[in-house]
C-alpha cells in the first residue's frame, strides 16, 4: 500500500501536499516524496524515513511552487531503497518534464519494461511508478501524442492497479485504472485548489469539501485556464461493467474517517462486526477486545449487536508503525513486542473475545494472544473481521508468495492451535459481501483466487 496527494493552484503547494502525505502516513512508512512546479521547473525531494523526517522547513522552502505532488511508500515492487522512492520523474534535454506517483501494482510489468529497454529507455528502478511515467514519455516523444493519449495508451497496455498523479511544470492530471481497484478522491477548496489524495481523511485535513472519486478509467486534466475530465470508457480496458475495489482497504488499510467507494469506512467496520456477532450468539464471554486500532469499530459492531461490554485492554504504542506493512519478517516480529501492552490486572480470570480485522501472516495475533493469556485470561475466543486469507495479492499489498499467508498452509484447527486460543472463527465470504454496498464491485482475491486483472507471468 501507498499514499498520493496532488495539490494545483495553491501558492503553499508543498506545505499542502506535506500535511496531506502526513493525514496518509498509516498507508506508508518507509520512505516518502514530493514534486512540485513552479511554473517553469520541477523541482525533487525525496528519502527514506516518515513524512514528519523528511520534510522540515527548510526542504519545505527549497520546494516552491503552486503544483506539487506527493508519496508515501511501503514495498511492493521494488526494494527498500532511496532509488524506488517516488515520485519519478523524467528528465530530458530541456530539463525535467513530468513527475509521477502511484498507487498499487502491475501484474505485466516485466514484459512492458523489456519493451521500453529495447527502445533504449533506461531505467533507474525497479518500481512500477518509474515504469508507468517512462511509458508516458516514451508515447508523447515517439508517437507525438499528448498526454491524454499517452494515457488512454497505458491503459490499453499496462495491467494492473494504480491510481497516480502526474505534474508537468504546468498542469497536474490524475488517473486511475480501469478497475479503480485502489482509492483516489479529489476536490476543491474554498479557495479553488484543487486536491487530490488516496484518502478522504487526507482532504478533510485540507479543508476539501465538495469530493468526488475519479472515476475507473478516468483521466482529470488541471491547468490553469480549467478543469478537464477526457473521455474515456473503462469498458475498452477491462473485461464485464465491473469495478473491483479492494476489499482490505474496507477491512484494514484505510483509516475509519475515510469515505471510499460509495461509503463510510467506519460503517462498514461496524457492519463486520455485527456479522461476526451473529455466529456468536450462544457465546457469553465478558469482554469484547479489538486488537487496536484497525479492529476498533469491528468490536464496537460485535459488541453491540451482542451486547456485551466493549474494552480496551489492549494499548498501542503509536510510535510504532504496522507491523503487516514493515518489510522483512524479522523486523515485523520485533515492532509487534514493542507495539502491544496489556492493562495490568485487567485481563485476569476474563473470558475474552478478541477481535482482529485478518490474519495475513500469523505474526501479530500470536504474540498478542500470549500477552493476554499471561495476563491471566481465562478463555480467549478469536474472532476475524474476514475470511480467510488464502491467496496472495498482486495489486499492491505486500504479500508476494503463498508461503507466507498461514491460512494458505495451515488448517483452522491448525492456526487455532499455534494461537493458542480456545476458539477461533473468521467471517465467510458471503457474510462479508453483505457488509457492503455494492458487493460486485469488490476484489476478494486474496480470498477466493478469482483475480480480476490477472496474475504476474512468474507467478502462472
Amino acid at each position: 500500500m501507498c499514499g498520493i496527494i496532488g495539490v494545483f493552484g495553491n501558492d503553499n503547494a508543498g506545505r499542502l501536499a506535506a500535511v496531506g502525505l502526513f493525514a496518509e502516513q498509516h498507508r506508508g512508512q518507509e520512505s516518502c516524496g514530493m514534486a512540485v512546479s513552479d511554473g517553469l521547473l520541477i523541482r525533487l525531494h525525496k528519502k527514506m524515513g516518515l513524512v514528519k523526517e523528511v520534510f522540515h522547513e527548510e526542504q519545505l522552502n527549497a520546494l516552491p511552487g503552486k503544483i506539487a505532488i506527493g508519496h508515501v511508500r511501503y514495498p511492493t515492487k521494488g526494494s527498500a531503497t532511496e532509488f524506488n522512492t517516488q515520485p519519478h520523474l523524467v528528465e530530458t534535454l530541456s530539463g525535467p518534464c513530468y513527475a509521477l506517483a502511484s498507487n498499487g501494482d502491475l501484474v505485466n510489468y516485466a514484459q512492458v519494461r523489456k519493451m521500453l529497454e529495447n527502445e533504449k529507455v533506461y531505467f533507474k528502478s525497479d518500481n512500477d511508478a518509474e515504469l508507468l511515467v517512462k511509458y508516458i514519455a516514451y508515447r508523447i516523444l515517439h508517437y507525438k501524442e499528448n498526454i491524454g493519449d499517452a494515457i488512454r495508451n497505458l491503459m490499453r497496455d499496462i495491467k494492473g492497479a494504480y491510481s497516480s498523479v502526474l505534474c508537468t511544470p504546468t498542469e497536474l492530471y490524475m488517473f486511475r485504472d480501469p478497475y479503480s481497484i485502489r482509492p483516489m478522491i479529489w476536490g476543491k477548496t474554498p479557495e479553488g485548489t484543487v486536491i487530490v489524495a488516496s484518502e478522504s481523511c487526507a482532504l478533510d485535513t485540507l479543508g476539501v469539501q465538495d469530493r468526488k472519486e475519479v472515476p475507473p478509467a478516468g483521466i482529470i486534466k488541471v491547468s490553469d485556464s480549467k478543469i478537464e475530465v477526457l473521455d474515456n470508457d473503462p469498458n475498452l480496458y477491462r473485461e464485464g461493467n465491473c469495478e473491483k475495489h479492494c476489499i482490505f482497504e474496507q477491512i484494514y488499510f484505510s483509516r475509519p474517517d475515510s469515505f471510499h467507494f460509495g461509503e463510510n469506512v467506519y460503517a462498514v467496520r461496524e457492519k463486520i462486526g455485527a456479522a461476526l456477532a451473529l455466529q456468536d450468539e450462544g457465546l457469553n464471554p465478558d469482554l469484547v477486545v479489538p486488537v487496536p486500532d484497525s479492529s476498533n469499530f469491528i468490536g464496537l459492531g460485535y459488541a453491540n449487536q451482542n451486547g456485551i461490554p466493549l474494552s480496551l485492554g489492549l494499548i498501542r504504542n503509536h510510535y510504532i508503525g504496522r507491523t503487516f506493512i514493515k518489510p522483512e519478517q524479522a523486523v515485523r516480529d520485533e515492532s509487534v513486542r514493542q507495539k502491544f501492552n496489556v492493562l495490568p490486572n485487567f485481563f485476569t480470570g476474563k473470558r475474552i473475545v478478541l477481535i482482529d480485522d485478518s490474519i495475513v501472516r500469523g505474526t501479530t495475533i500470536r504474540k498478542i494472544v500470549r500477552l493476554i493469556k499471561d495476563a491471566g485470561a481465562a478463555e480467549i475466543h478469536l474472532r476475524i473481521g474476514s475470511p480467510q486469507i488464502k491467496h496472495s495479492c498482486y495489486y499492491g499489498i505486500d504479500t508476494p508468495t503463498t508461503e507466507e499467508l498461514i491460512a494458505n498452509r495451515r488448517t483452522l484447527e491448525e492456526i487455532r492451535e499455534i494461537t493458542g486460543v480456545d476458539s477461533l472463527k473468521h467471517l465467510p465470504l458471503t457474510d462479508l459481501k453483505t457488509c457492503v454496498h455494492c458487493p460486485e464491485n469488490y476484489c476478494y482475491a486474496c480470498f477466493d483466487g478469482n483475480y480480476p486483472v490477472g496474475v504476474p507471468d512468474v507467478y502462472n
